[in-house]
């Protein structure tokens, strides 16, 4: 193990610092060598290559022929066309007006003079964005509150619809899905629609879509005549959709300086251009996911923000990192199973859950620290002499890295001086150039997500298959076994599907069932619709 002093010096060597956000990454806590630095810089002439032609307008996307350009977004003087660069600026002006009018009652309900809600429906990326914004930079005094409705759990669903309860008449919903075709979004968006019309409200005068150009969602929204249509561009991955309309919207509504938080990513985005390793944020990051998971994702990532605001930093991260880096082939079609798992919570709740295994368990990760250097804006009282809880915080923070490299365990720290608009935008900007970097390294395609695809597929396989269910009990006057059911529905090697499947519409008051519920075989089963 090296010294205090070795430690320090090596602090001093790989400390990185971005004057104008305050942003400190220290890297000097992953144990590469100066040999594993020499020989990985080729591997990041390469990564550099690839990004600049990326923000050229090269089609990274070669699945879909797209292009790739979230870059383009804070800085829309170096998108490849006119086109691009009008239609960018335009639609944030778009969206800065219409917030201007919804804050001043300009645009409001049917039924009063002001919106107080936010509904925002969307999956995945359309999602995690807005809502690790939302949280970020939550206040007590926001000219709208945000709700999420983010999954198809019908459960869920009626929760949030409770809580909003007579708000309802004053929510403005905004509908996320690129074609509108997403079935989480879309059936949350028919769940939100079946509300208004049993709360007797006009949902189209209240509904909002953010949605690819020509869309069935915006051919839908402009049919019934929704209040307003935002677009969502073909060459933005929901991943890395939070600083287009997708995440704008929703944080300007809330009273977020969305101006700030591009501004944030694009000085990062100007940082993470240098192609000095050493003075590249993102490029260290990416260089020791490299190092600690031996460019095969050996290690998981633990993400451990010490900031109650930044709790979902790990969700959010976790879809970033895991949806672009988790492929089977690499860009040549060999098989290599790649990826980085990410997970996470929150110092100092850490330290009282998972940390004794971190500490102590299988060496099976690398951990990253978030810390804040502001503890509050406001002054708070003692709780020992000379000691606020925000101190308590930052001992909790410091001796967890000690105590982890003590036991051989890695990590990296990223320092943010305060939680804004500019550090929240920085922090975005800084991972979503560290995967791309960390994507080329090991020569995938961070930009395509076919395994998403693959299960969007096995899922609708499974609704095709409860429609044959029905039908065939429909079709008949007694109740059938599984085993009839299956010959009838010509599905005998898909019985244990249609066992699910049964068992999930008995549960749901659909089916009857007769017999032993512990012996699926036997079992007999009519149609209650």
């Amino acid at each position: 193990m090296s010294s205090a002093v070795e430690l320090w010096q090596r602090y001093q060597d790989w400390l990185y610092y971005h004057a104008e956000l305050g942003l400190y990454v220290d890297i000097s806590r992953i144990r590469f060598t100066s040999d594993f630095v020499t020989q990985i810089q080729p591997k990041f002439v390469k990564a550099f290559a690839d990004m600049k032609a990326l923000e050229l307008g090269a089609i990274a996307n070669p699945d879909e022929q797209r292009m790739v350009g979230h870059y383009w977004l804070r800085s829309p003087e170096i998108a490849p066309t006119e086109e691009l660069r009008k239609d960018i600026t335009e639609t944030l002006d778009r969206i800065e007006d219409f917030t201007k009018k919804i804050h001043a009652g300009i645009i409001h309900p049917p039924a009063a003079s002001r919106f107080t809600d936010i509904l925002s429906i969307g999956i995945g990326g359309s999602a995690l964005g807005p809502q690790f914004v939302a949280q970020c930079l939550a206040k007590a005094d926001v000219p709208l509150k945000i709700s999420f409705i983010d999954n198809a759990d019908p459960d869920g669903i009626d929760l949030v619809l409770d809580l909003l309860g007579d708000r309802l008449s004053t929510t403005l919903v905004l509908v996320i899905s690129k074609s509108g075709g997403t079935p989480e979004a879309a059936n949350g968006m028919k769940e939100a629609e079946f509300a208004f019309e049993k709360a007797g409200l006009d949902f189209a005068k209240q509904a909002i879509a953010i949605t690819g150009v020509g869309s069935a969602l915006e051919k839908y929204a402009i049919a019934n005549g929704w209040i307003a249509q935002f677009p969502m561009y073909d060459w933005i991955g929901g991943r890395t959709s939070e600083l287009s309309a997708v995440g704008l919207l929703p944080a300007a509504l809330q009273g977020i300086d969305i101006r700030e938080m591009l501004r944030g990513a694009s000085l990062m985005d100007v940082a993470t251009r240098n192609e000095d390793i050493r003075q590249n944020p993102a490029a260290l990051l990416a260089m020791s996911w490299y190092f600690a998971g031996n460019g095969k994702g050996e290690k998981d990532m633990v993400v451990l923000p010490y900031k109650d605001r930044l709790l979902l930093f790990s969700r959010y991260l976790q879809q970033l990192v895991m949806e672009s880096l988790g492929k089977e082939k690499d860009l040549d079609g060999n098989i290599v199973h790649q990826g980085i798992a990410v997970y996470g919570n929150k110092g100092s709740t850490d330290q009282h859950a998972y940390v004794q295994q971190l500490r102590d368990g299988v060496p099976n990760f690398f951990a990253t620290f978030i810390e804040v250097l502001q503890d509050s804006a406001r002054h708070h009282p003692d709780v020992e002499d000379g000691v606020v809880s925000g101190d308590y915080l930052f001992g909790f923070l410091q001796g967890t890295r000690s105590a982890l490299y003590e036991n051989a365990r890695d990590s990296i720290t990223v320092t943010i001086p305060v939680v804004s608009e500019l550090t929240v935008g920085a922090l975005i900007a800084l991972y979503e150039r560290a995967v791309s970097f960390y994507a080329s390294l090991v020569n995938i395609n961070a930009y395509h997500q076919p395994g998403v695809e693959a299960g969007k597929k096995a899922g609708a396989k499974v609704l095709a298959l409860q429609k044959k269910l029905i039908d065939a009990l429909k079709s008949s006057n007694v109740s059938l076994s599984l085993e009839e059911i299956a010959i009838k529905a010509d599905a005998l090697d898909e019985i244990e599907s249609l066992y699910h499947i049964a068992r999930h519409l008995h549960a749901n008051c659909k089916i009857l069932f007769e017999g032993d519920l512990s012996e699926p075989a036997t079992l007999k089963m009519m149609l209650l619709l």
